[in-house]
């Protein structure tokens, strides 16, 4: 594995002026970005990045590829040319290959074809902080690594919006409100910055329009109003599950019956 060491991740990121995070985001404005950031940005895609890019990418890149038990996700799924075929030339600085929990295991430099590959183990770092039972998502555990290397440069996240859209998913393994919260004290603290929506509070006002008013007690009675709103919302949850009881009975009967998927599969052997 091709591990570096704090100071080898600080010589070759420090060079950047900007480290922008691009989620895979509807939230996203490429276009914007490249137009009010300098040449000298460097912009750190994840994944599946054929979500936000329709054709390949100038400028300094490189590209987080997350880990699952079977390896890399890109590999394992066979996406890896899908993938690299949106980077090329030397602004390409290849693949930073991340895990966050011990159950992620590395994928080996070749599996990436010719693309330079770097390993990145954070499963120390989010060991204590994370919620239990709950898995980081690769932005976050990316923005707070970045965040903890002190670089020069200002670390920009872009999309990061945890919001579900009819396009893309918001898998429920992770757990986005804590994420947010995180996120937006560090944006606050000066630690990072944020874009798509979520920098400014919309509570702000609230604090201008009664200056007399302690923070705390604000607050609280936000707090007080949502609770009351999540419980409503509860309720109305409850009516559906009920309705749709019948429904949900007769999809678990044909679940049984889908194929198992390639992962399954791995586990059962790997168990056996």
């Amino acid at each position: 594995m091709n591990l570096l060491a704090p100071e080898g991740w600080k010589a070759l990121l420090s060079r950047y002026s900007h480290i922008v995070l691009v989620a895979n985001s509807e939230a996203v404005d490429l276009e914007r970005l490249r137009s009010e950031l300098p040449e000298t940005a460097l912009y750190v895609f994840f994944n599946k990045v054929y979500k936000v890019l329709d054709e390949p990418f100038a400028g300094h890149a490189v590209l987080v590829v997350r880990s699952g038990v079977m390896g890399a996700n890109i590999v394992h799924r066979r996406e890896v040319g899908d993938v690299l075929r949106f980077f090329a030339g030397d602004d390409f600085l290849g693949v930073i290959n991340i895990r966050v929990s011990p159950e992620e295991n590395f994928s080996e430099e070749s599996r990436f074809k010719d693309a330079k590959a770097r390993h990145l183990d954070l499963t120390q770092m989010l060991g204590d902080l994370y919620p239990a039972g709950r898995i980081a998502t690769s932005g976050f555990a990316m923005a707070l690594w970045l965040a903890d290397l002190k670089l020069p440069g200002k670390i920009l996240l872009a999309g990061f919006s945890a919001k579900r859209s009819e396009k893309w998913k918001v898998f429920d393994v992770h757990d986005w409100t804590f994420e947010q919260i995180f996120l937006r004290l560090f944006a606050r603290m000066g630690s990072i910055s944020m874009m798509g929506g979520v920098d400014a509070s919309p509570y702000s006002a609230l604090a201008k329009r009664f200056p007399d008013v302690p923070p705390i007690e604000i607050a609280m009675t936000a707090a007080e109003v949502l609770s009351e709103r999540l419980h409503n919302a509860n309720g109305q949850i409850d009516r559906l599950m009920s309705v749709t009881k019948s429904i949900r009975a007769v999809e678990n009967f044909f679940r049984r019956f889908k194929p198992k998927t390639r992962k399954e599969r791995f586990l059962e052997k790997s168990k056996g």
